[in-house]
């Protein structure tokens, strides 16, 4: 953990994080003047997580991951919104966010940081779940994410914490991803979670639209190691498992938090796993060359039946390191991600060829929700911006890849704006519309010591042109994960 530092000379987003984001009821929002309209056609729900707050008693947490996680609403088009726009931003309620709420200060270990105190709090407190990194939304409630642990629910539309949520099927010791794949066609929803120990068990989960667990596997994997995503493909669940290994004497000890004691151990090589989507049984294993990733964007089986896979690749694990240093509001370590397609044959895991796809820093790649599983024309990232200092910066843009053509589109930010992750959304009334959210920070201080935070909405077909929509929203919105759209009924 480590002091606020107030008087360093920092880069503008992290006067986005230099306070606790603050919630706020259910709020109407303007749109900005001369900036459009909310398309008729844009019905329903965006909702955000992220750590919103990052400090207690004046103390910083360890590293982005620990935050407290804070869901942003955003509800257009719905019943007795007379066409307009309104949002709410509440935190999730955990077990560990009471506690740490009434006593005013941190109580528990997480990703980053032990807990403080004696060493002995590391057995004594648990983990806390903080409910900060993704969202799922079901028929009756939304799921905040978090890896470590079994989801939280809340309610739709009040944002309301609901308690844990074993989704029928989770028991105390099985986790569940903030990365799980549906299948627009069936339905299905795919996820996995990581019991650690001397036999650390892959736990692979199949659910129904509703969430309910129907189905589970386990398959051992060797050490501990950092899985944070993974793909459906086709008739596939692939999982690349980075030479990443949690070393847990020493977190057990108290002598390390969890992120220090990870440890790139290039020797090890990536290995891959590819699953039987029907049974959930594996198919094949193999090992390649050495890479990390966190984010997929998609993968499917080309006409020659072999599996394709595309993902923000790294060469090493610096992405760790930069992403602790976010929690302070001063990076400097640089940690750069390609967009590189693997192609490999299923039934041996043997991969045929791994190619650059995109020679740009980017992260949170998508694809349309129709084509996941499925080959996409089109990936949308987010992209630092040509001259963005990347050691410095967050990234600042978002951009779609035409693997058709080959093309980058790339939307226009200007400087001190820090757009999020962007969402993809099929507009309800014209099945050719589809659109771009995101939620952009605003650094411009004429707008206040801290900026501001806006909802952009681009049509997806032409990111590079002026957004139809800017709505303004009443608080900063402290920067963040993983987002969704959950259609009006």
């Amino acid at each position: 953990m480590q002091a606020i530092n107030k008087n360093s000379s920092k880069a503008a987003w992290t006067k986005a994080i230099a306070q606790p984001g603050e919630e706020f009821p259910l709020t109407p929002l303007k749109i900005l003047s001369g900036h459009g309209q909310i398309p008729v056609g844009l019905c329903g729900t965006l909702y955000r997580n992220g750590p919103g707050r990052l400090e207690r008693g004046g103390i910083h947490v360890g590293h982005w991951f620990d935050g407290d996680g804070a869901i942003l609403a955003v509800y257009f088009n719905l019943p007795g919104q007379k066409g307009g726009a309104s949002a709410i931003y509440r935190y999730v309620e955990t077990a560990g966010y009471k506690a740490e709420t009434k006593a005013g200060k941190l109580l528990y270990s997480n990703y980053g940081m032990k807990a403080p105190g004696p060493f002995w709090n590391q057995w004594l407190r648990p983990v806390k779940n903080s409910a900060n990194t993704s969202v799922l939304a079901l028929q009756d409630k939304l799921l905040a994410l978090w890896e470590g642990a079994e989801p939280y629910a809340l309610d739709l539309k009040n944002l309301a914490t609901l308690g844990k949520d074993n989704l029928g099927g989770l028991s105390d010791e099985m986790s569940y991803s903030a990365h799980p794949k549906i299948d627009a066609a069936t339905g299905e929803i795919f996820n996995f979670g990581i019991t650690p120990g001397r036999k650390t068990i892959l736990n692979i989960y199949r659910s129904d639209s509703s969430g309910k667990i129907l189905q589970k596997a386990k398959h051992q994997l060797e050490g501990i190691p950092l899985v944070h995503d993974f793909v459906l493909a086709g008739e596939y669940l692939v999982f690349f498992i980075p030479p990443v290994r949690l070393h847990f004497k020493s977190v057990l000890m108290g002598s390390s938090c969890f992120s220090n004691a990870l440890k790139w151990e290039p020797e090890l090589g990536t290995q891959i796993l590819v699953l039987d989507r029907h049974s959930l049984q594996i198919v094949s294993r193999s090992e390649t060359e050495s890479w990390f990733q966190w984010h997929f964007a998609n993968g499917f089986v080309d006409p020659e039946n072999n599996l394709i896979v595309d993902m923000a690749c790294y060469e090493d694990f610096q992405t760790n390191q930069f992403l602790k240093e976010v929690a302070t509001g001063e990076t400097h370590t640089v940690a750069e991600s390609r967009l590189t397609r693997v192609t490999l044959n299923p039934t041996t895991g043997k991969v045929i060829n791994t190619e650059r796809i995109l020679d740009r820093h980017c992260e949170f790649p998508i694809v349309p929700p129709s084509r996941v599983g499925k080959e996409s024309r089109y990936t949308y990232f987010s992209i630092a911006r040509q001259g963005t200092d990347i050691g410095r910066e967050l990234l600042n843009g978002i951009a779609r890849l035409n693997h058709d053509t080959n093309t980058i589109t790339e939307a226009v930010f200007p400087d001190n704006h820090y757009p999020s992750e962007p969402i993809y959304v099929s507009d309800q009334r014209n099945p050719l519309q589809a659109w771009i959210l995101t939620v952009v920070y605003n650094a411009d201080e004429k707008h206040g010591p801290n900026g501001r935070s806006e909802v952009w909405v681009f049509d997806a077909a032409r990111l590079n042109i002026e957004p139809v929509c800017k709505l303004e929203l009443p608080k900063v919105i402290p920067p963040g994960f993983h987002g969704t759209w959950k259609q009006e009924d």
